[in-house]
């Protein structure tokens, strides 16, 4: 019988994913974690009127979302200030980033990112067969000046920045997003991963004409808007780039309930406000617990904290896989030196105590 004739990139990459979720780790230790602190999840949950809308959408679900996302693009425009042919919807920036890729990298197109990045990002550069290029964070924040060194020495077509970063927490102002962009090379288009945007301090957010071509904005409300079971993101970019992605986007990617859901989401952005509120609170909160065990935490702009460990990568595995023992699942920075960190996702006031009960625990396991 012949097998399926896989093409021979295709064939030459491992079947790994990006992460491992917290629910394959649950069904591998046979029961669910006391707290799910790893995944950035916004435990403070989505608005009740974004509920309450995909509750009633739910009678509708026979019928296809509308393809075009026309409401929901409108309504996006208006927020920005921009219109709707700037805006291009779906299933989460994930989504949004392999159709960018797709639309821009062939083999052997340079692309460049900063090692300990967003991975996600690099599993789709690497399946549509570009080089990934990287350069190192300086002192925990990405490097604008060096990602774009890099780009204009190799003629990449793409550079990918997130400000606020996952997974350090740190974020850059304004001025130097504004100063990358007129410094990249000519060709290269920088995406700025916004995904934190809502939760970071004022002067975070560069003032970006929704129209320029070397930039897209990515956005996303999985995060401040907890909605990250909904799969919903979107891009902010010109007219040309946002009518390219219908050559290669799934249409129907984003279905109904998702298309209620986010557009009421939106509408609430007093419901946002107060999850801002608890997530500032949280930083300090899961802080002091670290602090009191003997952990640094990191100023963060997101809805997560790094605690430094003090010691290198492998004491913070340790730290990791017993936190995971105690219960609480959490992660860690992949590359050294930022791997001396374990993250963790703010949560609420049950998740917390069972964080500062835990956190003890593994480091006196640890440390043997």
């Amino acid at each position: 019988m012949k097998t399926p004739q896989y093409t021979p990139l295709a064939a030459s990459l491992p079947a790994t994913v990006p992460f491992v979720g917290p629910e394959t780790q649950e069904r591998a230790i046979g029961h669910p974690f006391a707290a799910r602190l790893g995944a950035n999840e916004s435990m403070f949950g989505p608005s009740p009127r974004a509920i309450a809308a995909m509750a009633a959408a739910a009678r509708d679900v026979w019928m296809y979302g509308d393809p075009e996302l026309h409401d929901l693009r409108t309504a996006l425009a208006a927020h920005h200030g921009t219109r709707p042919d700037n805006i291009v919807v779906g299933e989460g920036i994930d989504g949004l980033l392999g159709y960018l890729v797709r639309l821009l990298i062939g083999p052997g197109d340079a692309v460049v990112t900063s090692d300990g990045a967003y991975p996600t990002f690099n599993f789709h550069v690497t399946g549509f067969g570009g080089a990934l290029n990287k350069v190192p964070y300086k002192a925990d924040h990405e490097d604008p000046e060096a990602l774009v060194a890099r780009a204009s020495e190799l003629g990449a077509k793409l550079i990918y920045l997130a400000n606020p970063d996952n997974p350090m927490g740190s974020h850059l102002p304004a001025a130097r997003i504004t100063a990358m962009i007129d410094a990249l090379p000519d060709g290269c288009l920088l995406i700025l991963d916004e995904a934190y945007i809502d939760l970071a301090p004022d002067g975070t957010a560069a003032d970006i004409p929704a129209d320029d071509p070397r930039v897209i904005r990515f956005r996303t409300f999985s995060k401040g808007y907890g909605m990250a079971g909904l799969r919903v993101g979107y891009g902010i970019a010109a007219p040309g780039l946002v009518q390219a992605f219908n050559k290669v986007r799934n249409h129907f990617g984003v279905g109904r309930i998702a298309q209620a859901g986010a557009l009421a989401a939106l509408a609430d952005q007093d419901w946002l406000a107060q999850v801002r509120a608890q997530v500032i609170a949280a930083r300090d909160s899961f802080g002091a617990v670290g602090l009191a065990n003997g952990l640094q935490p990191l100023p963060s702009a997101t809805n997560f904290i790094c605690l430094d460990c003090g010691q290198d990568g492998d004491f913070a595995r340790r730290v990791l896989q017993a936190l995971g023992r105690e219960g609480v699942f959490v992660r860690m920075p992949g590359v050294a030196p930022m791997d001396r960190c374990i993250r963790v996702s703010l949560g609420d006031a049950a998740a917390l105590a069972v964080f500062a009960q835990a956190l003890p625990k593994a480091l006196q396991a640890a440390r043997g």
